[in-house]
């Protein structure tokens, strides 16, 4: 489905992505996912800070990477052998053979980017190239997210056939962000996957189910309040479908682990004592450098560097996702920059400034605070 990650328009004329789970949601998969390492896995947790913060850098790609748009997603229910007996072919190469690549291509790869990371991932720790084994641990994680998000394995994505529309957004960013608190996970120890592709599609196909109850709570909200923003509309969408979106993050964070666990005992169970562990965007041709102050006030000062002339993109989000500002669009040489940027009427608190050059993208923590 060609047209699932369409621009919506926002206020100042900004544009943002349909995505799954948005910032909030993925990081807090990402980070929960710790609580499932089992005893094998104590090393892991020096990762767990990196997964975090690049647990939505798959969904900056989609600004350089034209391939980038159909990993996140399946219209599984377009697949007319789902809809007969609730399962599609399981292999890429079956399903371009049954459908056609332009049909598979069209209706998005998830399930077989998340298996394709998976092996990424797997490789690196058996070479123990474990600076890139950190970068695809963290795709995978997003992977997983989109996995675990019901709207993102439907054609109905944004309740757009059924009178919903609009209900991507309110599912999984603005109702996430107000109840993340409420996310508990204890956690259950991580376990050795012997056949990845089927666990995969497994919880596809599981995950699925919970799109028709994500409009059914949408019809419920409206129908106490026709209202988005109001807090009877919110708070009904939230009684809604807390049930089965708690128990989502719980077990997206869950099977991040498990996958992570089993592509280390697929490499043989490397060990991970005495690496180094640096961060490892760093080997990509951009760096930033310090952003002073940090917290800020009025007016923040923001370094850079490029190794190489590059396609530069620079850009500010907010703490769900949301691009909220776009201080660079070109090709720049190489050497240091440095760019002011004025947030203005934003409200107060945490953003994220991502450079992206197609090559890497690097991720930096910011504070706004008003004077």
């Amino acid at each position: 489905m060609k047209n699932k990650y369409l621009l919506v328009p926002v206020l100042l004329g900004l544009c943002i992505i349909l995505s799954s789970w948005g910032s909030t949601g993925h990081r807090k998969i990402s980070n929960s996912s710790s609580l499932s390492f089992n005893s094998q896995m104590t090393d892991f947790l020096a990762w767990v800070t990196f997964l975090t913060d690049h647990s939505s850098d798959a969904d900056y790609r989609k600004d350089t990477d034209p391939t980038e748009a159909a990993k996140h997603y399946i219209d599984i229910d377009n697949y007319s052998g789902f809809l007969a007996n609730g399962t599609i072919p399981q292999t890429l190469d079956s399903a371009y053979s049954a459908y056609g690549s332009a049909f598979v291509m069209d209706n998005g790869i998830l399930p077989w980017a998340t298996e394709r990371t998976f092996d990424s991932l797997r490789n690196c720790m058996q070479r123990h190239d474990f600076a890139k084994a950190q970068i695809f641990a963290a795709d995978l994680g997003h992977y997983v997210g989109d996995g675990h998000m019901p709207l993102h394995i439907t054609k109905n994505y944004d309740g757009q056939l059924t009178g919903n529309d609009g209900i991507h957004s309110r599912y999984e960013s603005t109702m996430i962000n107000g109840h993340i608190s409420e996310f508990i996970y204890t956690g259950t120890d991580a376990e050795f996957i012997p056949n990845v592709n089927q666990y995969i599609f497994d919880y596809l196909y599981a995950n699925y189910v919970y799109a028709d109850s994500v409009l059914a709570a949408d019809n419920y909200a409206v129908a106490q309040s026709p209202t988005y923003s109001s807090s009877t509309y919110k708070n009904a969408l939230w009684a809604k479908t807390k049930g089965f979106t708690v128990p989502l993050f719980q077990h997206a964070s869950h099977a991040l682990a498990a996958l992570i666990y089993t592509a280390w005992v697929q490499a043989g169970s490397p060990s991970l004592i005495n690496t180094e562990l640096v961060d490892p965007t760093a080997i990509g041709n951009a760096n930033f450098g310090p952003c002073t102050p940090n917290p800020f006030g009025t007016q923040a000062h923001i370094s850079f560097r490029l190794k190489e002339n590059t396609k530069t993109i620079l850009q500010v989000r907010d703490m769900s996702g949301l691009t909220v500002a776009r201080l660079i669009n070109d090709t720049l040489p190489a050497g240091n920059h440095t760019i002011e940027w004025s947030p203005a009427s934003l409200p107060t608190g945490m953003y994220f400034l991502v450079l992206n050059t197609g090559k890497c993208i690097q991720v930096k923590k910011i504070v706004y605070e008003k004077e």
